[in-house]
């Protein structure tokens, strides 16, 4: 799987605005150019491994929490996500994105239960097509 820029890039913005830190700032402590580090967020520009584990480090945050859009087994980047962008919810938004959550999960769970009953129909098709 490739990585995404564009969404590596997001998640850098993303991080640094939550370090209330100016992209001139973020460029210095990487030893980078303003235009860099903007052409990084913008997707159009590609940091190299050094450079975003510089960025991972002063943002503090980790590799994955960048990565995540393009690593198959981001489980704990994405749990810390929906807790950061739920701190701020007050009671009665907690309440209703805890009951969105919920639903959505209940129908993906029902989804892949009527994707696999399909596979298995599909596999019996072919089988009792070859006996015909």
């Amino acid at each position: 799987m490739a990585v995404n820029i564009k969404a590596m890039g997001k998640r850098i913005k993303s991080a640094r605005r939550r370090a209330s830190m100016s992209q001139e700032h973020l460029a210095e402590l990487v030893n980078l150019s303003t235009v860099h580090i903007s052409n990084m967020e913008s997707g159009s520009g590609t940091p190299s491994l050094n450079t975003l584990v510089n960025i991972a480090n002063v943002l503090d945050v980790s590799t994955d929490d960048i990565l995540c859009d393009s690593i198959l087994c981001a489980k704990p980047a994405f749990e810390k996500e929906i807790l950061e962008t739920t701190k701020d919810c007050n009671d009665y938004e907690i309440r209703v994105l805890s009951y969105m959550i919920k639903a959505a999960k209940a129908a993906l769970r029902e989804d892949q239960d009527f994707r696999q009953k399909m596979k298995e129909y599909e596999e019996l098709k072919k089988g009792s097509g070859r006996k015909g």
